[in-house]
């Protein structure tokens, strides 16, 4: 019996890899694939940072000008400094946990200026860069992992969900949440409504993804299917996971699916401004892959350094999203060294303020768990909160007793 195969061949392309021992061909076939991301990948900027035209996608960036391109360098340093100074907060103590999303800034920014006000956005548990563009003060994200909020914005006013822990089940969340902008009668032209839902490689192999296509497919749902692909499913690559490309899979379900490099925040935001343009339009879901990767640990419970090679991360530090913004400014002579440094000294100014905030923040009080949860209280509720507090005042009420009684044998 053959060993289990861990890649599909395309006609022509020879047998496929197997798990116990692929060839020497098939390594070398699998390392160019995630080092370029196959024929189909769409790009408008090189990792070098020279412009690609494409004729079915500068339509949709034609208004991005120099000092758009800058903002959204911008965005993205602001953002990288942001996520630097969590992780090493979380390294000393202050945070219980942190999600880098070092390496994705480009998709995270690109897709997530692409989204109109009216549009909705449902997170994983990484998309820090997303938040900021859906102006999510950064504060609240630390609140998440110093473990003193579920999340502390308005999710309404904001169009942006609460983070998903639980692997995949925003797919369900915001496939429901699509159906009822269908539904409702809220697509159809221009000023419609779409949503986009954020996930990685790893989540499409849990059933709650696909049941998530499944739904959206058969309503013709205006959702916006966005798959971070950073190679690795904490320890496990995606060729382990898919035997085609993943952007393919859409296939089956009836709807387009599109790759696109992840670490050029151009072609992210013209690809999500496309395929949100295709929902909002009520032409159905859309999956789009965008082939990233992952320059960090999947969080700061993880080391990378057990299960990828170091000369894989070295390669990828070739195509940071933000040097190729930076080389295509700096080359055309649209931003000068004044304008870099003036960005950097913002953003060192920004993870200042953030450090100061999270070193200093206060602590909630016992009942916030009661306040934050139902939208309106309840008989039950009211009772649970009653019973949790007096048991706290139990506490207090020895410790007092406690330190009366040491009081008293000091007198004697």
């Amino acid at each position: 019996m053959p060993s289990e195969q861990w890649t599909h061949p395309e006609p022509g392309d020879g047998p496929a890899a197997v798990a116990a021992q692929p060839s020497p061909e098939q390594v070398i076939a699998g390392l160019r694939a995630t080092s370029e991301g196959g024929a189909e990948l769409t790009q408008l900027l090189t990792p070098e940072g020279q412009r690609v035209p494409s004729e079915r996608f500068d339509r949709y960036v034609a208004d991005v000008d120099d000092e758009t391109l800058k903002n959204l360098y911008r965005d993205m340093v602001l953002v990288r400094r942001a996520d630097r100074e969590a992780n090493a907060m979380q390294r000393q103590g202050q945070l219980g946990i942190w999600v880098p999303l070092l390496g994705q800034e480009a998709a995270q920014v690109g897709s997530g200026r692409a989204l109109q006000p009216q549009d909705m956005a449902f997170p994983s548990y990484r998309e820090h860069g997303v938040a900021y563009t859906r102006g999510i003060d950064m504060r609240d994200l630390i609140g998440i992992f110093r473990c003193t909020d579920h999340s502390g914005w308005d999710y309404r006013a904001h169009r942006f969900h609460p983070y998903t822990i639980v692997i995949g089940n925003q797919v369900l969340n915001a496939a429901g949440y699509a159906m009822g902008q269908k539904f409702e009668g809220k697509v159809g032209d221009e000023g419609g409504e779409a949503t986009i839902c954020y996930f990685g490689d790893g989540a499409t192999s849990q059933g709650d993804v696909h049941e998530g296509f499944v739904w959206a497919a058969v309503y013709d749902a205006p959702l916006v299917f966005f798959c971070q692909n950073n190679q690795w499913a904490i320890s496990e690559p995606t060729e382990r996971q898919s035997r085609l490309p993943l952007y393919q899979r859409a296939r089956g379900y009836g709807f387009p699916g599109i790759r696109v490099d992840g670490n050029d925040v151009l072609a992210c935001l013209a690809v999500t401004r496309w395929a949100l343009e295709e929902c909002r339009h009520g032409n159905g879901p859309v999956l789009i892959e965008a082939f990233t990767y992952r320059m960090d640990a999947h969080t700061t419970t993880d080391d990378p350094t057990r299960y990828r090679l170091s000369d894989e991360l070295e390669e990828w530090k070739l195509k940071d999203p933000i040097e190729r913004v930076r080389a295509f400014l700096a080359r055309g002579g649209h931003a000068d060294q004044a304008f870099f440094d003036s960005v950097q000294a913002e953003a060192d100014q920004f993870a200042a303020e953030l450090r100061d905030y999270t070193f200093n923040m206060p602590e909630p009080p016992p009942d916030r768990v009661f306040s934050q949860v139902y939208a309106e209280p309840s008989p039950v509720l009211e009772a649970q909160r009653e019973e949790y507090l007096s048991y706290l005042d139990g506490f207090a009420t020895e410790e007092s007793l406690a330190g009366s009684s040491i009081h008293n044998r000091g007198e004697h």
